[in-house]
């Protein structure tokens, strides 16, 4: 017999007999959205060709989906606490496949564009309802290894993305990659209706609607900004004003959000040292992850001279690696002995380190970047699954929609900060050291307007060092978020023992 709505808010975590085949349903939701996040690298070279995409539109067939994503996670998930989590499955997994269908079928860059834009409404609904859905059904005891399994579907996601690519593209054209998701979410579909529970927190805080368009224009702002600096310059009048209006629009969020009486984000969490430690560190590991993913699978195909198939399989250690080490539970036994702050900060430390082998040994060949890739995936293991709890426990259970929004917010800003950065920073080094190349609009037509095979020589070893600085300035940016995420940790721990301490001797 069917529990009613009602009921089922009320069931406790330990009691649903299906919490780990549940899990599974909604980990095949979150892999689809997150497979989107990086399936598009690897087509880069074909979108080139096929539609005529320069380097700034292909950055935006990748970032439109993770702006538009990252500024409605947190509306989504409030809605979500509000109306149900599972309306929200549901509702996600439709607009997504049909964002999908769009995208297979688009006919130039402009089409593809506002199609990836559109599923990305698609998956902030599921990326905010799948992590929610967790938190709720599993207890304390088991949702450390709960968030290490959605964890590791998530890394997943990011790193088999080539790869999935890589084979379509062997077989079919570019748009299969999009198609593939129609099925799964179908499948998705059936398996969420029959199996999921309904929960939600009827009194939970109203959509911010205002708050969701002026974040997800801010964002945008400012990630082209960063694009269009290399092109334009950084001191010109587009690339300034561009900047000035992402900056002062997010200003007006922030305002907004403490003027309102039920904000999308809660700026009081910012108070929270345990909160800002783990924010800063899952923001700089997506920034890491998906800016080098989004350079490797180029250095790949272009410098190194793989297709689509074998670059996806070169990239699959990075995969292997966290899926073995997150599988055999790893991190979660080494949360209790070593601490959360300890966790986050050897992860992104070695994290960091993987970054800077890939940019100091993979320019000559594939040992150095598969070394970089194994280091990488261990560093992801241990910092990801710690980061999400970390999170999640620093926000009142009855908002974990709102908390997966957070999480889920600052992977995919991340993410997309990521790709636009150290995309500009090899930009600014390409231009720097091939001037004769800066009119032209990708690597390809570069070397295909190259005089001879000295100059397409050149253009190459250009590329090869504007990668290496790029991967270096990543490598920096995630180590000292893995130190400055661990010294707020260490605090608030520290603050809440001290707290605990002063009441037991009071009491």
């Amino acid at each position: 017999m069917t529990a009613t709505a009602a009921e089922q808010n009320h069931l406790s975590p330990s009691s649903h007999p299906q919490r780990w085949l549940i899990l599974g349903v909604i980990c095949l939701a979150q892999l689809t959205v997150l497979l989107d996040n990086t399936v598009l690298n690897v087509a880069i070279p074909s979108l080139t060709r096929e539609l005529d995409a320069s380097t700034a539109d292909v950055q935006w067939m990748i970032n439109a989906y993770s702006l538009v994503q990252s500024g409605l996670l947190l509306t989504a998930g409030s809605s979500a606490d509000r109306y149900g989590r599972k309306k929200m499955l549901i509702a996600g997994l439709a607009l997504f496949g049909i964002g999908s269908l769009v995208a297979g079928l688009a006919q130039s860059s402009a089409q593809l564009i506002a199609a990836r834009a559109g599923m990305g409404i698609g998956g902030a609904l599921l990326m905010t309802t799948t992590l929610a859905v967790v938190v709720q059904i599993f207890d304390e005891t088991e949702r450390v290894k709960a968030i290490g399994i959605w964890s590791t579907v998530s890394s997943l996601g990011f790193a088999v993305g080539p790869l999935i690519g890589g084979v379509m593209l062997d077989h079919f054209w570019w748009g299969a990659i999009f198609l593939i998701n129609i099925p799964v979410a179908v499948i998705g579909l059936v398996a969420v209706a029959r199996l999921v529970p309904e929960s939600k927190n009827p009194s939970g805080e109203r959509p911010d609607l205002l708050g969701a368009l002026l974040s997800t224009i801010g964002m945008a702002a400012v990630v082209y900004a960063i694009i269009s600096g290399p092109g334009h310059g950084w001191t010109s009048g587009q690339v300034l004003l561009t900047a000035f209006v992402g900056v002062a629009v997010l200003t007006g969020f922030v305002l907004w959000e403490l003027h309102i009486p039920y904000p999308m984000l809660d700026m009081h969490f910012f108070r929270n040292q345990k909160f800002i430690g783990a924010v800063a560190g899952a923001i700089l590991v997506a920034f890491g992850m998906g800016g080098s993913l989004f350079l490797l699978t180029q250095q790949l195909q272009f410098v190194l001279g793989y297709g689509p198939l074998e670059a996806g399989l070169r990239t699959a250690p990075l995969a292997l690696s966290v899926v073995a080490l997150n599988l055999t539970g790893l991190g979660a036994r080494l949360v209790p002995k070593l601490g959360t702050p300890v966790t986050i900060a050897t992860g992104m430390g070695l994290l960091a380190a993987g970054l800077a082998a890939i940019a100091l040994l993979g320019g000559d060949g594939y040992g150095g970047t598969l070394f970089g890739l194994l280091v990488m995936g261990a560093g992801i293991a241990l910092a990801m699954p710690a980061m999400a709890n970390a999170i999640m426990s620093a926000i009142p259970p009855e908002k974990a929609g709102v908390g997966a929004g957070v999480n889920g917010t600052l992977a995919e800003f991340g993410n997309g900060l990521g790709v636009a950065v150290l995309g500009a920073v090899l930009n600014s080094r390409f231009a720097a050291l091939v001037p004769s190349a800066v009119g032209a609009a990708s690597l390809p037509a570069a070397l295909a307007a190259a005089s001879g095979d000295g100059e397409r020589q050149r253009i190459t070893d250009a590329f090869s060092s504007g990668l290496e600085t790029s991967m270096l300035v990543g490598a920096v940016a995630v180590l000292a978020g893995g130190l400055l995420a661990a010294v707020l940790l260490r605090r608030a721990e520290r603050g809440e023992s001290a707290r605990a301490d002063s009441a037991a001797a009071a009491a």
